[in-house]
């Protein structure tokens, strides 16, 4: 993802901008992504990480946000619906097997990820973008 490279250094200094599960929206390429060819190097570089079993389309690539989805992988948005929460935090049941089986997957997919980026840097944004999610939801 070259249009991402060239900009590590700008990521570096943004604000934190959690998402439910944890994520770094403010450095997370999906949501970034601006241009077609943007969205489109996001989507193979999803695909070889593995986070996507093809190249998906720009549409499908594309984020606007968590508040704007039906669903997430980990399922944490249709339970806060289910709820009326608005934060994982705010639940009696909080940390749950929900938030235990995000944590597993996402600990999965960091070495793939790793892998599949080739630039240490990168790597580092990207770990702070999906990987800190333990941390940044303060469990």
């Amino acid at each position: 993802m070259q249009w991402y490279l060239e900009r590590l250094e700008a990521l570096e200094k943004e604000t934190p901008e959690y998402s439910v599960c944890g994520d770094d929206c403010a450095v997370c390429p999906r949501f970034l992504a601006q241009t077609e060819e943007e969205l489109h190097q996001t989507a193979v570089f999803w695909h070889q990480v593995g986070w996507r079993d093809r190249v998906v389309s720009n549409e499908e690539i594309r984020c606007r946000g968590c508040g704007t989805r039906q669903s997430c992988a980990f399922m944490l948005l249709p339970c806060l619906k289910e709820k009326g929460l608005v934060s994982c935090a705010a639940c009696g049941e909080h940390p749950c097997k929900k938030i235990d089986r995000m944590l597993a997957l996402s600990a999965e997919k960091e070495a793939q990820c790793r892998n599949a980026c080739g630039d240490e840097r990168m790597f580092a944004m990207l770990k702070r973008a999906f990987y800190e999610k333990e941390r940044n939801l303060n469990l």
